[in-house]
């Protein structure tokens, strides 16, 4: 059971139980209290007194019965999905996507809005407009949306709600994202790293449940470690960074790609020094209406799709570079799975074709990966 319960946080008895049978019943409900005693290991009078409260709470409700072995059909038990609301947010390298679910993770709204270039703050801001519309658009008491959870890109201090942002030069930019949007919505504010993020979600809801041990790769500088079907986020909570930023110049030039912190690899940058030096006949220059400013990752991703050659060679260049932090990472936890995602896996067969080359010639047992 993977749950995500904040950092340097400690539970008392209680909350561990309350979150052990809310979660048992949010993955397998609907599910009978004679099930959810054997999968806790809690007696069945202990998991009876907690029902009766949730249901009294209205967080729980009874459905059906179950088919019977013999003597009485037991009652089946389910989350009640209108007993509160969850805003999420989430970004890559192109969108921030904000939803509105209920408590069985249906989700009732969606909202994708392209992702502003330019400072963190602008960024936030449009976390900020994302998660008002959101609620704008619910016709839902504010009372009922009982938390907003945030995946974003940094070093996140999950127990003072900050993040850091690495710059240029050494500087590092910080927001206190939590107490700026929990003041203004009154809504509990939950903030993660969006490779964690990726990570966990990809482990409940999109992978078999016997897969235990997995990276989510999120675009090109942080992933998401999932070792024995727990969250991995090491002894500070910043475990998956994986820009190096203090190399020497020396350095920065043989591992021209790992030392940078651009989530796309460097896409943007590579793409307009190659325009700068010449080739302008180019698709990305296309895409990017003739300025070379203008060049992002989406228009080097589209001109590769369709062909350009500049565009497969950056592209390419960024799968090797890429496939060489996988490969490492692969010989450290020797994980199941390895998922690409976060909008580097928009280029499709052109990087990820690249990324498996490299990575089968750096490691044993590749046959034993599913990447």
């Amino acid at each position: 059971m993977a749950m995500i319960v904040e950092f340097g946080e400690i539970l008392t008895d209680r909350e561990r139980k309350n979150f052990a049978i809310l979660d048992l019943i949010r993955r397998k409900g609907p599910i009978t209290r004679t099930e959810i005693s054997k999968e806790t290991e809690l007696n069945i009078v202990t998991v009876s007194n907690y029902i009766n409260a949730y249901i009294q709470k209205g967080l729980v409700i009874e459905g059906g019965l179950d088919v019977s072995t013999g003597g009485r059909r037991p009652v089946v038990l389910e989350l009640n999905p209108k007993a509160g609301y969850i805003i999420g947010v989430g970004l890559d390298l192109f969108s921030i996507i904000g939803i509105l679910a209920d408590l069985k993770a249906n989700v009732l709204l969606k909202i994708n809005k392209a992702r502003p270039a330019g400072a963190e703050s602008a960024l936030l801001e449009a976390l900020n407009e994302v998660i008002e519309e959101l609620i704008a658009k619910s016709d839902l008491e504010r009372s009922s949306i009982k938390g907003i959870g945030i995946g974003i890109p940094g070093i996140v201090d999950r127990k003072g709600g900050t993040i850091r942002w690495p710059q240029q030069m050494g500087s590092i930019y910080i927001s206190t994202l939590r107490n700026m949007l929990e003041q203004k919505f009154g809504i509990p504010v939950f903030i993660e790293n969006d490779a964690t993020v990726a990570a966990f979600g990809e482990r409940e809801f999109e992978l078999e449940s016997d897969v235990k041990n997995l990276i989510f790769m999120y675009s090109g500088v942080g992933c998401g470690i999932v070792i024995n079907g727990q969250i991995y986020r090491g002894s500070t909570g910043c475990a998956g960074e994986l820009g190096l930023p203090n190399l020497t110049s020396e350095e920065k030039e043989k591992w021209r790609g790992l030392a940078r912190w651009q989530a796309d690899l460097g896409l943007t940058e590579m793409a307009q020094e190659e325009i700068k030096k010449g080739k302008k006949d180019s698709k990305v220059l296309e895409l990017a209406e003739g300025d070379a400013s203008k060049i992002d990752s989406k228009a080097v991703i589209e001109a590769a799709r369709e062909g350009d050659a500049l565009a497969v060679s950056l592209v390419r260049k960024a799968g090797e570079e890429l496939g060489v932090r996988i490969a490492y990472l692969v010989q450290v936890f020797n994980p199941e799975v390895v998922v690409i995602g976060g909008g580097i896996e928009k280029a499709g067969s052109v990087l990820l074709d690249e990324i498996k080359r490299v990575v089968r010639e750096n490691i044993y047992l590749f046959d034993d990966l599913t990447l």
